[in-house]
Formats: C-alpha cells, structure tokens, sequence
C-alpha cells in the first residue's frame, strides 16, 4: 500500500510537472481507473515517445492525455511504436500520423495489423487505393475503430440502393467526404435521402448527381437544418419546382445559414436587383457569391453602366474577367 501511495503521489506531482491542474487529474483518474497505480517514469516514457518521436507538439499532447489518459498505460516497445510504424507504412505525410492521434487518441489501442488487411482489402472493392485508405484513415482515424460488416458494409449498401454503382462511384464518395462513415444509415442518412426524394422532390440521377457532387449533405439532419431551409425557400416565393431545381444546381442551398445566406440574398434580388426569383434558379450558384464583394459590387457596377445581364454572365468570372468583360480595364 506505501509503495503504491508512493507511485500515485509520484505520478501526480509528475502530471502537475506536465501542467495538469488538480481537476483536471481527478477527471482522468475517473475515467482511467488504472492511473494512479501507474508509475511515473512509464508515464514519461510514454510522453517523451509522443512528444520527441510522434512529434505531437506539447499542447496537444496534453489534450490527447486529458481526453484518453489510458494512453499513459501503454507500452512504448510492444505497442506504441509497432502501432506508429505500422501507421507509417501507409505513405502517411510528415505530421499527419500525430494529427491522427491527436482527432482519435484510441487508435492506438487498435491492432492495426488485424485491421488494417481487411479493410483495404474491403476498401479495394471500391476502387480505393492503399493511398487513399491512408488519406482516409488520417482524415477520420476513427475509421480503424468501425466494424466492416457492421458498419462499412451497410453504408455501401444503402449507396448501392440509391442507384450509385459501387465500383468506383461510391468510392469516390466516400473519399470525397470521409466522417460520412461515421453515420447511422438508419438514424441519418436514409431519412436525409428520404427527405430528398420526397420533400424536395429529387429522383433518379438528379439525387445521384447531389451525393455525388456534395455527399456531406447526407449527414445533416433533415428536420434540423434541411427542412427550414426548404419551408424558408417556400415562404421567399420559390415553387416546390424551383426549389428542387435549386438543389440540384446548388445542394448547400439547403444547409446554408437562413439568416446570413439566404434572406439577405434572395432579398438584394428581388429588392435591389429588381430581378425575378426564377434567374436564382436558372443560376442556383447564386447563393454562393458574396453579397458585399460580389452581388453588390458588381450590380452597382453595371447599374451605373445602364447594363443588363443574366445572373451567370454577371457572376460566373472573377474579378478580373468581369472587369474586362464590361470595358473596365483593357482586355489583355
């Protein structure tokens, strides 16, 4: 019992060393029940690693232990470095093994040689090269903790139901936007996909071409944020017709801020433009164009030019070319 007081007494003045306050430590202790018989110079070992090998700047090393602290359990020679190797191997860029950690301190309690054959072999089936499983795996290191029949193989089904070809469309989406692997196909993404079909109306390659260009849309919650933004479209004049036109032209027309996004620009067209609601559809794009450094700008612009254009002709060019466009500066 004194040499384990020892050890945790030993361990606490070595974790206020690092910059752990007393709360801070009690939360770990909590959480990690093995801590306080850990001894201290384990502890360091398994810092000085992470600090001076995985070069995990000190910072955010501290957040990684206050988050996991069970990483301090660990041991350096028979888990962490094979672990860091084995992510290595991966053609991982320099500092994107420590990014990993830090998102996902727990994948260092995974076995990566158990994990990581079938998954690129999963993963293969997809089009998705060993490359891009590494790009994958660094962007949402969680990944290593899913289960391939549980949770990979029921999300690629789901694509496959959509009418999304599961050799290399659904790869490309899944390297497009990784944390979709991460949603419950039954809590989100089926009910968003729902919504799409039979709220705002989109069916066949209309839907396909939306999760294709834009699949992270699939992992917002359809009552949450897509239905205001649809019944805010609806109440701004838009039929259910031009709604479903601008979604498919522009997806994030749904997820936008109602507040910052939409109103103040579906308000400038009408009000200032002068300008019908239907030229928004014709150009969803519309909506991505600052209201300051773009829509005004450039309609003050050709305001005072006493000239008339379609939204696209006026927005589709930078700054540059709509200045050579309208006589502003001389054509290069």
């Amino acid at each position: 019992m004194a040499s384990a007081g020892a050890d945790a007494k030993s361990l606490t003045q070595w974790l206020r060393e690092k910059g752990f306050d007393e709360e801070t430590i009690g939360r770990m202790s909590k959480r990690c029940k093995n801590l306080p018989n850990l001894d201290a110079s384990e502890a360091s070992g398994v810092w000085d690693y992470l600090l001076n090998d995985v070069k995990i700047e000190q910072r955010k090393l501290r957040y990684v232990v206050t988050k996991c602290p069970k990483v301090l359990t660990l041991s350096v020679d028979g888990k962490l470095i094979p672990t860091v190797q084995c992510l290595n191997t991966l053609q991982a860029k320099p500092g994107e093994v420590a990014q990993a950690i830090i998102k996902f301190p727990p994948i260092l309690f995974h076995s990566m040689e158990q994990k990581l054959c079938p998954l690129l072999a999963f993963f293969q089936t997809l089009d998705i090269s060993e490359k891009q499983l590494a790009k994958l795996l660094m962007v949402n290191p969680r990944l290593i903790s899913y289960s391939i029949e549980g949770k990979f193989s029921q999300t690629v089904d789901f694509f496959v139901s959509l009418g999304i070809e599961k050799e290399g469309m659904i790869g490309k989406i899944l390297t497009k936007e990784p944390y979709i692997l991460g949603y419950s196909v039954d809590k989100r993404l089926r009910p968003t996909a729902e919504f799409l079909k039979s709220v705002v109306g989109l069916e066949g390659t209309n839907l396909q071409r939306v999760i294709m260009n834009f699949p992270g849309i699939l992992s917002r919650d359809a009552n949450k944020t897509l239905r205001p933004n649809f019944m805010f479209l609806q109440s701004a004049g838009f039929s259910k017709d031009q709604i479903m036109a601008l979604v498919a032209g522009y997806p994030l027309v749904l997820i936008k801020s109602i507040k910052r996004c939409l109103e103040p620009r579906v308000k400038f067209l009408v009000e200032e433009m002068g300008r019908d609601r239907g030229e928004a559809v014709d150009y969803p794009q519309f909506f991505s164009h600052g209201l300051r450094k773009s829509l005004e700008y450039r309609h003050k612009i050709l305001k005072q030019m006493n000239s008339r254009c379609s939204l696209s002709e006026m927005l589709d060019c930078n700054q540059k070319k709509f200045a050579m466009k309208f006589g502003l500066i001389a054509a290069v």
